[in-house]
């Protein structure tokens, strides 16, 4: 088992920057990458941006990249996510998974098996 928690969300203006943390725990040699999903109300959750634990190779959605960077401490068991240039549709509910993934899959729900609670991210205009 792996647990997760996330920390760091927040409320924002448009332009503003926030820095989200996920602490692992537990078996995490269970997953091979971690990743930040969002869910926006009415909407799916979809993959933000994934980090390979042993490369430290990254991949971000379309929409975020240039404005998201997705690090990692492995001596903490820490992912980072910090957001820039934030806007109002990056509104919503921002989770952290565990897993095994690999480029074609990241941004599949199904393809992680632990997640953390969820922690808010709210852009005003």
């Amino acid at each position: 088992q792996v647990q997760l928690v996330e920390s760091g969300g927040g409320s924002v203006q448009a332009g503003g920057s926030l820095r989200l943390a996920c602490v692992a725990s537990g078996h995490t040699y269970y997953s091979n990458s971690m990743a930040w999903f969002r869910q926006a109300p009415g909407k799916e959750r979809e993959g933000v941006t994934v980090i390979y634990s042993g490369s430290g190779e990254t991949a971000y959605a379309d929409s975020v990249t240039g404005r998201f960077t997705i690090s990692q401490d492995n001596g903490k068991n820490t992912v980072y996510l910090q957001m820039n240039s934030l806007k109002p549709e990056d509104t919503g509910l921002y989770y952290c998974a565990a897993g095994f993934s690999h480029r074609y899959t990241w941004k599949e729900v199904s393809t992680f098996e632990y997640w953390g609670q969820g922690t808010q991210v709210t852009v005003s205009s």
